[in-house]
């Protein structure tokens, strides 16, 4: 069994190898993956009430209060609109309804809120399920992730960009905007492959276009602006850090084509975030990663029966708000160490190739 995770470092020691059978656990999770549709109505009432709830008391603090009860309000509404998000997420995994067409058409809406092309974001999000780990199949849904040995073959200019790109204020700040605000708005990537994606996209913004011009003509462009920026930044850096922290940490798993398997990859290469109960539910237990890639149509709401029935995978790959904080300095994946080490491990034993 995988122990916590340790203080990341050239030196840290690698655990024991774990004793789970990735593909024996798979087959276990097939009973959990049958949702129930009284609790996902619930818990889609539980997320979209407050968040509308919130969004107009917003408004009211703003025209009646003051911007800073505005801007605090801000906080919760973006907890809503990540829980919104992540029900999203579920329903294109097919784990909301038992019908897919109603998973898409609820999908879709949602897409409005977090301005998220559904149908285009579930076939990218497809491709990273079915290559996370994969050295030889980056690039598509995952953190741009280098080898020691890619870093140091890069020049110098290379290198610098990849610094600049690894950066916290960059993967959880600029990121987090371009990525909701601007990279969603075109099949970036998917240009050429096929209509579906560019009627996702350009669906979903003619969508959030009525939807804004309706808002904006009733209290106008600065207070929706005011309102809505806040809540979207805000949620969307909290999506970044979640999909961040879920595959990058230190003892994570990552190997070439010749030897990766989903499940291996699915177990090992996701971690079991451990968050404090109210962000664990804001999350919609999202942080059950490494359960969630082993069997990704079971329900949000139904992940903590796995671990409660399968308590071997409580410490796999645990790790706690605390400690994620670290794995911020993990920055390229060392083959022969076979972990995430931060930059200054690729410049000590430099001879090491």
């Amino acid at each position: 069994m995988t122990t916590a995770q340790s203080v990341p470092g050239a030196s840290a020691p690698t655990p024991p190898p774990s004793t789970i059978d990735a593909r024996s656990i798979r087959r276990e999770l097939a009973r959990y993956t049958d949702p129930d549709v009284r609790r996902s109505l619930t818990e889609i009432a539980l997320s979209a009430l407050p968040f509308v709830a919130l969004w107009a008391a917003m408004w009211l603090a703003l025209t009646s209060v003051g911007y800073g009860l505005t801007l605090l309000l801000a906080l919760p509404a973006a907890g809503f609109l990540v829980r919104l998000f992540l029900i999203q997420h579920d329903c294109g995994h097919g784990s909301v309804f038992r019908r897919q067409s109603l998973n898409d058409w609820l999908g879709r809406v949602l897409g409005v809120f977090t301005l998220t092309p559904y149908d285009h974001w579930r076939r990218t999000h497809a491709l990273h399920h079915a290559g996370a780990g994969n050295l030889d199949r980056r690039g598509i849904g995952d953190v741009a992730t280098l080898t020691v040995r890619e870093y140091r073959n890069l020049s110098l200019r290379g290198r610098i960009q990849y610094r600049i790109y690894r950066h916290p204020l960059i993967l959880f700040g600029l990121g987090p905007f371009f990525v909701f605000l601007l990279h969603h708005r075109l099949p970036i990537g998917f240009m050429r492959g096929g209509l579906m994606h560019w009627l996702s996209t350009m669906g979903t913004n003619l969508a959030i276009l009525a939807a804004v011009a309706g808002v904006t003509w009733a209290i106008g462009i600065g207070p929706f602006l005011m309102i809505h920026l806040p809540i979207v930044l805000l949620a969307s850096a909290a999506g970044v850090w979640l999909f961040y922290v879920q595959h990058q940490f230190e003892h994570t798993h990552w190997d070439g084509d010749a030897d990766w398997t989903h499940p291996e990859a699915a177990l090992h290469g996701s971690s079991h975030y451990a968050l404090p109960a109210v962000l664990r539910w804001f999350a919609a237990n999202v942080g059950i990663h490494h359960v969630h890639h082993l069997s990704s149509r079971i329900p949000h709401y139904r992940l903590p029966e796995v671990l409660r029935d399968l308590p071997e995978l409580r410490h796999t790959n645990r790790l706690t708000l605390r400690e994620s904080l670290a794995c911020v300095r993990l920055t390229l994946w060392d083959e022969e160490l076979r972990r995430l080490v931060p930059f200054r491990a690729a410049h000590a034993d430099g001879a090491r190739a």
